[in-house]
């Protein structure tokens, strides 16, 4: 799924110790072994130990976190059944 025009997204994960993402609009959880971000796709599920929030900016959407990253995975946001429908 294509984010909405105007909105660039990125992430990166630098030698499993540390993430970073642009483009996210809330952190909706976290804990040690997890943290669970919105992007205007859907949501991205950090998945590790250790983990540790270090800085986000919801202005410019800019995050960021330490911690040993075992996982990312991408979980898209759902299309309504009349949006796929009368596309």
């Amino acid at each position: 799924m294509d984010a909405p025009q105007g909105i660039v997204h990125s992430i990166a994960v630098e030698e499993c110790k540390k993430f970073s993402a642009t483009g996210i609009e809330s952190v909706d959880a976290f804990s040690a072994s997890q943290i669970v971000l919105s992007y205007p796709g859907g949501r991205i599920i950090v998945a590790g130990s250790g983990l540790k929030i270090v800085s986000f900016s919801k202005g410019s959407g800019a995050f960021a976190a330490t911690g040993t990253v075992s996982g990312v995975r991408y979980v898209a946001r759902a299309v309504k059944l009349a949006r796929r429908i009368f596309k």
